[in-house]
C-alpha cells in the first residue's frame, strides 16, 4: 500500500491543517492503541518546542486513554532521548511530536516501536489502512488510561552521554558555539559541554513556542558563523528542532558539509578500533569523494536510500557502528539507536582536541567530486507527483542516467517532508554535470506552469 499520509520520516504538514490536528491526532491515538498497544498498555509520547505540540500531545493522550491505554508524558526531550529510552520505560511505542527542521507553524508525528526504531513500512501501511477507514471505535467505560509524568529518562540519557567521554574534563580548553534552534536541545545540551570543561557561548536556547528553527539551527547558521569568528571559537555546532540532525561550521565560519563530518567520524573511531566490522554506511546522496575516502582507509561503504531508518537498518545488517546522512542525521549506534546530534557533537569534539590542529585545517577532510543538488518547489503534494509522473520527465531522467554511468550518478526523489522535488547530478567531469543537471531541472520546471 502507497503511504498517502506518512513520508519518510512520520506524518508531517501545517498545524491545524489535515492530517496535523486534534480530531486526527486523537483518532491516531485509538487506531495505535487498538493495533500496537496491545502488551503492557502503555506508550511514551514526548514533543520539541512548537507551540502546536501542546495540541498535538493532548489530542493523541486523549485518544490513547480513552481505549484504555496508559501514557507516559516526557514533555519536552529531543527524538534521540526518546528513542534511547523507550525499552526503559516499559512501553509498547512511542510518539515523537515534532517537525524536525521545519518552522514552528509545521508540526508531525513520528511513531517509534518498543526497541526506539522507527516504524517499518509495513506497520505503517497497517496504522494507515485503519485510519483511514470507516471503522468506528467503542471506548469502555471500565477501560479509561491513565497518565503518568516520566522523571528518570532525562537524568539518565545525560548520564549516558557524559560516559562518552574519557574524563570529565576531556573538553578542556576547547572554545565552542552551540546554537539549540529554540528547541528539545536547549536545556540539556550547553550544560554537557560546560561540565566537560569547554568553554561555550550558547545561541537560540530560550523556545517561546514560535521561534524553534526560526533564523537558527541547522537550516540557518548564518548567526552561528558570524558570532563563532568574532569570538574566536574552535567550531560552532547547530542542531534542529528534534536534535537528531548536526551542522558544523570551522573556526573561520565556514559550515562543513554532512559528509566530511562522516569521514571525520570514520577515521577518529577507526583510529580508537571503536568503527565495527571496518563498515561506514551512508545514503545514495552521499558523495562519491566520500566513497573513495573510505575505501583508500582500507573501510567497507554501504549505500542506503534516502532515510535515516534505511541508514540503522544496512548498519545492522552488516555489523557497522557508523552511518549517516549527508544532510547532518549522525548514528553511531555504540551510544544511541538513532542519530544524536548531541552525541556526534560530543565525538567530533573529542576528536578534534585530540588532533590539536584547528577546525579549518582539518576540514575538508577529502575532496568531494563535482555535484549538483536542485530542490525544485511545487505549490502541493499532487503538483509533485504529477510532474514525477510525467513521461517526458522519466525519460530526460533515463537518458542522464545511461549517460554519466559509470563515472556518476543521476538522482532524481521527492522530498518526504515537503513539495519539493530534489535533483542530483554527481559525476568526475564538472561541465558534463552541469550540463546534464540542467537538462532536467528545466524539463521539471515546465511542469510547474
Amino acid at each position: 500500500m502507497a503511504h498517502k499520509l506518512f513520508g519518510t520520516d512520520g506524518i508531517r504538514g501545517v498545524a491545524n491543517t489535515f492530517p496535523i490536528t486534534a480530531e486526527f491526532a486523537f483518532r491516531l491515538g485509538q487506531v495505535l492503541s487498538t493495533l500496537i498497544c496491545t502488551n503492557s498498555k502503555r506508550v511514551a509520547i514526548a514533543k520539541d518546542t512548537r507551540v502546536s505540540s501542546y495540541m498535538l500531545e493532548s489530542a493523541l493522550i486523549a485518544g490513547f486513554t480513552s481505549m484504555g491505554t496508559d501514557v507516559v508524558k516526557m514533555r519536552v526531550v529531543p527524538t534521540p532521548l526518546i528513542t534511547s529510552r523507550i525499552a526503559d520505560l516499559d512501553v509498547d511505542m512511542g510518539v515523537m511530536i515534532t517537525a524536525s527542521h521545519n518552522p514552528y507553524s509545521d508540526n508531525g508525528i513520528k511513531l517509534i516501536d518498543r526497541y526506539g526504531d522507527k516504524f517499518s513500512d509495513v506497520l505503517t501501511s497497517k496504522v494507515e489502512e485503519l485510519l483511514v477507514s470507516d471503522h468506528k471505535f467503542i471506548p469502555s467505560p471500565e477501560a479509561v488510561g491513565k497518565v503518568y509524568k516520566d522523571k528518570t529518562s532525562v537524568p539518565a540519557y545525560i548520564e549516558n552521554v557524559l560516559s562518552v567521554a574519557p574524563s570529565s574534563d576531556a573538553l578542556s580548553g576547547l572554545r565552542l558555539v552551540i546554537d539549540c534552534a529554540n528547541g528539545a536541545f536547549s536545556k540539556i545540551m550547553p550544560p554537557i559541554f560546560k561540565n566537560l570543561g569547554a568553554g561555550i557561548i550558547t545561541l537560540a536556547n530560550t523556545p517561546d513556542g514560535y521561534n524553534i528553527n526560526k533564523d537558527c539551527g541547522s537550516q540557518h547558521t548564518e548567526n552561528l558563523s558570524r558570532i563563532v569568528v568574532q569570538s574566536h571559537a574552535h567550531l560552532g555546532i547547530a542542531v534542529d528542532g528534534d536534535g537528531d540532525r548536526i551542522i558544523v561550521v570551522d573556526n573561520e565560519g565556514h559550515r562543513i558539509d554532512g559528509d566530511q563530518i562522516i569521514a571525520f567520524l570514520a577515521s577518529y573511531l577507526k583510529k580508537h578500533n571503536k568503527l565495527k566490522n571496518n563498515a561506514v554506511v551512508a545514503t545514495i546522496w552521499s558523495n562519491l569523494g566520500l566513497e573513495k575516502y573510505l575505501h583508500s582507509l582500507g573501510l567497507d561503504f554501504y549505500r542506503t536510500p534516502v532515510g535515516e531508518r534505511y541508514v540503522i537498518e544496512k548498519m545492522r545488517e552488516t555489523g557497522a557502528s557508523l552511518g549517516g546522512e549527508e544532510s547532518g542525521h549522525m548514528v553511531l549506534s555504540d551510544y544511541a539507536k538513532t542519530g544524536d546530534a548531541l552525541i556526534a557533537a560530543l565525538v567530533v569534539c573529542l576528536g578534534l582536541v585530540e588532533d590539536g590542529r584547528k577546525t579549518a585545517e582539518i576540514f575538508p577532510v577529502f575532496n568531494k567530486c563535482p555535484c549538483l543538488i536542485t530542490n525544485i518547489r511545487f505549490d502541493n503534494a499532487d503538483a509533485v507527483a504529477r510532474a514525477f509522473e510525467d513521461e517526458e520527465v522519466k525519460a530526460v531522467i533515463a537518458v542522464a542516467q545511461e549517460q554519466i554511468a559509470p563515472q556518476g550518478s543521476v538522482i532524481v526523489r521527492k522530498s518526504g517532508t515537503e513539495p519539493v522535488i530534489k535533483v542530483r547530478v554527481e559525476g568526475e567531469i564538472e561541465s558534463f554535470v552541469r550540463a546534464l543537471s540542467q537538462k532536467i531541472v528545466s524539463t521539471i520546471e515546465d511542469r510547474r506552469k
